[in-house]
């Protein structure tokens, strides 16, 4: 059975990204799924200095280890004024110090979401010019806008929105 990985790019105990990863996941078949989520895996903020002095921590590798095992990354990203959550930012620059291709070629169905009708696409964006630079395949990407009008405990409200979910996990399912 392949093994996928789904978490959102935030660390809030409310995360709509959160949301949003979990809903696009469980909609996979015959995958063993493992929904992460970035609180677990506390890091002191990245610097030259501290790597000097400690190392890299633990929960980085462990972090990267998840990644590597995986068969497919379902990501959400939360956009904190238009770029990363410092708490994504964080883990992501301290495993690309074990490993620059970090992402290791897994597929990834990339996704934001944000209350705001742009859904998260400047983090998207950004994300989608990065990854592919550090190992990263993303096979689709998809951003949710208006989070609170357009998703409810049955899922995506809207049918357009839907379907170009279903079309990105579709994407994701292929290629893993």
């Amino acid at each position: 059975m392949k093994k996928l990985i789904a978490f959102a790019g935030s660390n809030s105990k409310n995360s709509i990204n959160k949301q949003l990863a979990e809903y696009a996941a469980n909609q996979i078949n015959n995958a063993e799924l493992s929904v992460l989520d970035l609180n677990d895996f506390e890091l002191p903020l990245y610097g030259i200095d501290y790597e000097m002095e400690h190392g890299i921590p633990a929960n980085a590798q462990a972090f990267l280890d998840l990644i590597k095992s995986a068969n497919g990354i379902i990501l959400s990203l939360a956009e904190h004024n238009g770029a990363y959550a410092t708490v994504f930012k964080n883990i992501f620059d301290w495993m690309s110090r074990i490993d620059g291709k970090l992402w290791s070629n897994v597929p990834m169905l990339l996704m934001a979401t944000s209350p705001g009708g742009r859904g998260g696409a400047t983090v998207l964006d950004i994300a989608k010019g990065r990854f592919p630079h550090m190992g990263g395949n993303i096979v689709a990407a998809f951003s949710l806008p208006s989070f609170g009008q357009n998703f409810s405990e049955e899922g995506i409200v809207d049918a357009t929105l839907r379907n170009d979910l279903s079309k990105a996990i579709g994407d994701l399912q292929k290629a893993i």
